[in-house]
């Protein structure tokens, strides 16, 4: 299970939640009014998620698709905002 914390508060606790992901092995799922918006995860667990994605054909996390809620996605002024910018790799449909 995943430690839940919103994201006003991680913001204040950053370096903490960082350390908490690197040295404590857990992983962090960061809220917006309540609803999942991020997670952090170590390089180790991305990098695992990535090579499951490249030999399969099918998406890695099927989940996040039931609990993404398109009315609560972050505006799309919000990632200029921080200077962070992600990109949604789905499967080529051809």
């Amino acid at each position: 299970m995943a430690y839940e914390i919103p994201v006003t508060q991680a913001r204040a606790e950053l370096a903490d939640l960082i350390n908490r992901v690197v040295y404590g092995g857990e992983r962090v799922v960061v809220t917006r009014h309540g609803k999942p918006l991020v997670a952090l995860v170590s390089a180790a667990d991305l990098e695992r998620l990535e090579k499951v994605q490249e030999s399969s054909d099918a998406p890695v996390v099927t989940s996040v698709a039931t609990v993404h809620d398109p009315a609560a996605a972050s505006a799309p002024r919000e990632h200029h905002r921080f200077g962070i910018a992600a990109e949604h790799r789905g499967t080529d449909p051809s």
